[in-house]
């Protein structure tokens, strides 16, 4: 039973992905009539993506996870965190509000630009491998005991935070951003940029000797040569 629910909630993960691609390319693609109602509608996305990024932040934390340990086998946690941030975020997908308006429209260039988001989704995947998709998807429980190596090659050598940068490329740099895809990269690097401090502060709390060292070698959280 647990294998099964550790491959289900891998499933859950990976449609909650497709289920973002499907809403950046088709849905927020076009924008919306303008009804009158854009303002609710706003207020209404970063209400639901609030609640997706509380859950993501706070149930990352160390206590947090002490604490799901204690209602779940130890060998669940991660699965059991998967879970219930996938299914977030497939509400984040089908309940966003499409927007009326066009902030840019690129047409020569825009090749560029498509170029910036493939390199985006490359650079997520390669730093993904790296860290373990297996337990990113919540299939293999991440062990504490084990020591972690903090490595300053491939996509570690650009930034701290790689599969970040990645997502922030693939939801900026797009030749056609509308009102809503514009509302939708904004708050969500926003939730990378207020996450990445408290994150780091968990790795040098269990990892200080290494991920200190790392920091030393690696200046840049989520921007080259800016931040």
């Amino acid at each position: 039973m647990k294998e099964l629910f550790r491959w289900a909630g891998a499933f859950v993960f990976l449609l909650s992905l497709l289920s973002f691609v499907a809403m950046y390319e088709i849905r927020l693609r076009t924008p919306a009539h303008d009804d009158g109602s854009a303002t609710r509608d706003a207020i209404a996305n970063v209400v639901v993506f609030t609640l997706f990024a509380l859950h993501h932040s706070i149930m990352a934390r160390t206590g947090a996870k002490a604490w799901i340990t204690r209602i779940v086998p130890p060998d669940l946690e991660r699965s059991v965190y998967v879970w219930i941030a996938s299914v977030l975020f497939l509400a984040v997908c089908w309940l966003w509000q499409p927007l009326p308006g066009v902030v840019w429209q690129v047409r020569g260039p825009g090749l560029m630009l498509y170029l910036a988001q493939l390199f985006g989704v490359a650079l997520t995947l390669k730093a993904a491998q790296i860290v373990g998709i297996w337990e990113l998807a919540g299939v293999k429980q991440p062990d504490p005991r084990r020591p972690i190596e903090f490595r300053s090659d491939g996509p570690f050598a650009i930034v701290r935070h790689p599969i970040y940068l990645g997502w922030v490329l693939m939801v900026f740099a797009t030749p056609t951003m509308t009102t809503s895809r514009l509302l939708f990269a904004v708050i969500s690097t926003l939730y990378l940029i207020a996450a990445i401090p408290l994150e780091e502060r968990s790795l040098l709390e269990t990892h200080r000797e290494a991920y200190s060292a790392y920091q030393s070698k690696m200046r840049w959280r989520l921007i080259p040569f800016i931040w």
